[in-house]
C-alpha cells in the first residue's frame, strides 16, 4: 500500500515561491508513487481555474500548469468550498478532474492511518 501524502496551498500567485513548493512537492511524491491529495485554498483556489497555472511564472521552476497536471493524472486536486465560494467558482469552472470539498473532507483525508499532511 502506498504512503499518502495530503498537501495544502494556503496561497496563489502573491506568493509564488512558496505555492510552487507546494505543487512540485506533490508532483514529485505522484511520481514517487505516493497517494497524492492537493488541497488548493485561500488564493491558491484560483490555480484550479484553466489558464491560472498556465499564466503563473517562477524562474527556473517548473512550469506550474504541468506540475498540477502530474497531480490530476496520478492523484487528486481538490479547492477548498468556502474559498471557491468566495471567489464564485464552481464545479463547471475548474480544470478537468478537480473537484470542491469542505474542511470535513479535509480533517476525514488527514487523519487516515498512514497520511502525511503538509501546509505551505
Amino acid at each position: 500500500m502506498p504512503r499518502s501524502l495530503v498537501v495544502k496551498v494556503t496561497c496563489g500567485a502573491e506568493d509564488p515561491e512558496r505555492a510552487n513548493q507546494a505543487f512540485t512537492v506533490a508532483a514529485a511524491a505522484v511520481a514517487a508513487g505516493a497517494d497524492v491529495s492537493l488541497w488548493l485554498t485561500g488564493e491558491g483556489a484560483w490555480f484550479g481555474v484553466p489558464g491560472r497555472a498556465e499564466a503563473f511564472e517562477l524562474p527556473l521552476a517548473t512550469p506550474l500548469a504541468d506540475l498540477r497536471d502530474v497531480v490530476l493524472a496520478g492523484g487528486r486536486l481538490t479547492v477548498c468550498s468556502q474559498c471557491a465560494a468566495r471567489r464564485g467558482l464552481t464545479e463547471a469552472d475548474l480544470v478537468g478532474g478537480a473537484t470542491i470539498a469542505g474542511a470535513a473532507v479535509f480533517a476525514e483525508e488527514i487523519l487516515g492511518e498512514g497520511v502525511q499532511a503538509l501546509v505551505y
